[in-house]
């Protein structure tokens, strides 16, 4: 089980203790993977969507669960606007990344927010895909 302090727990392969150096090899796998997807949806995000999720984090009225609720709508609509031929929890995953990273460079006073809100997000919506790529990788 990935965690957000970038530890592990528990990785079994088959039963068997994963090693750390294997792991690490899993992870580096994924994350340039993903990363070059990131890449290819970051040209595809309009100004636009970044901006009302800008707006929605500087709305201290809106609790945790709202701001998380805006990121999943924001990413769904992304998702279907972005024609992709990639599984559809891999777009949706990737584009959160990306929507993070977008908002953060726009306005870096609210990365502690928006990064807490995407974790929980992909925590929600991703973990057991993140379970299942990193299975499949090792």
């Amino acid at each position: 089980e990935l965690q957000t302090d970038g530890n592990r727990s528990g990785h079994l392969q088959n039963g068997e203790p994963v090693s750390d150096a294997e792991m690490s090899e899993v992870v580096r796998i994924i994350a340039a993977q993903l990363a070059e997807i990131g890449d290819q949806f970051d040209k595809e995000i309009k100004a636009r969507a970044v901006n009302d999720l800008v707006q929605h984090f500087l709305n201290e009225n809106l609790s945790a669960e709202e701001i998380t609720q805006r990121m999943s709508e924001a990413v769904e609509r992304l998702a279907r606007a972005i024609p992709s031929d990639m599984e559809q929890e891999k777009a949706m995953l990737v584009l959160a990344m990306v929507l993070t990273k977008k908002i953060a460079n726009t306005m870096p006073s609210l990365l502690q927010r928006v990064f807490s809100t995407t974790v929980t997000y992909i925590n929600q919506q991703f973990h057991n895909y993140i379970v299942r790529m990193v299975s499949a990788t090792t």
